[in-house]
């Protein structure tokens, strides 16, 4: 397949990368800078803005899928995650790209409780804003027609250190404690778009 990875110069984005060229696919990694990722081996990288419709549009002619796994923390979360999900679902689908798998935030996940984990009693709040701005630019993919996608967070942190184990497993809610290394969080998020399972869905996954 041939697969655009939006934000790929990220621990998320790279690990994606990884995992869809092992699998044989053809990869292009939209940055920002191109001259600060030099070691981006493999893949076509390009200059891109993932809050451009048309720029988006243009990178992802000819692609059958796409990953997003952007951040931009110099701007408000709110403005950026809200801008990009509406340039994505645009871009894409003019590009005739069907499949967008997006990189989630456990934060806004539903927890044990039923209520978002930034809801319950005890969970961080100095991020507010960031977990709002992931919430809204959600809720920006489930009014969008047309564009098939899945958002994909991981049940509770990323395991910084943790080496691959080839496994991962579907959790039923957001948990802070849960864990997933990015290089299984990426198998999930190719498993998605190889045999996808969440259609216009949010899935949490965690290690096995």
């Amino acid at each position: 397949m041939n697969i655009v990875v939006f934000g790929a110069g990220g621990r998320a984005g790279r690990q994606a990368i990884a995992e869809a060229r092992r699998r044989g696919h053809r990869v292009t990694a939209v940055v920002r800078d191109p001259a600060r990722h030099g070691d981006l081996a493999g893949v076509r990288v390009v200059a891109g803005d993932v809050t451009d419709e048309a720029g988006i549009e243009r990178v992802a002619a000819g692609h059958d899928a796409a990953v997003s796994a952007a951040a931009d923390l110099s701007a408000p979360p709110h403005d950026f995650f809200t801008a990009s999900a509406r340039a994505l679902t645009a871009g894409l689908t003019k590009a005739g790209v069907r499949r967008l798998v997006v990189v989630g935030l456990a934060s806004i996940m539903p927890g044990a409780s039923g209520v978002p984990l930034m809801d319950e009693p005890g969970y961080p709040g100095e991020y507010r804003d960031f977990y709002l701005g992931h919430a809204a630019g959600l809720a920006v993919l489930r009014d969008a027609a047309g564009l098939d996608w899945a958002y994909v967070a991981p049940a509770g942190d990323f395991d910084h250190g943790g080496a691959r184990t080839g496994r991962y497993r579907i959790a039923e809610h957001a948990d802070p404690a849960g864990r997933i290394t990015y290089a299984d969080f990426a198998i999930a998020l190719l498993d998605e778009i190889e045999a996808p399972r969440h259609h216009r869905a949010a899935a949490v996954v965690r290690e096995a």
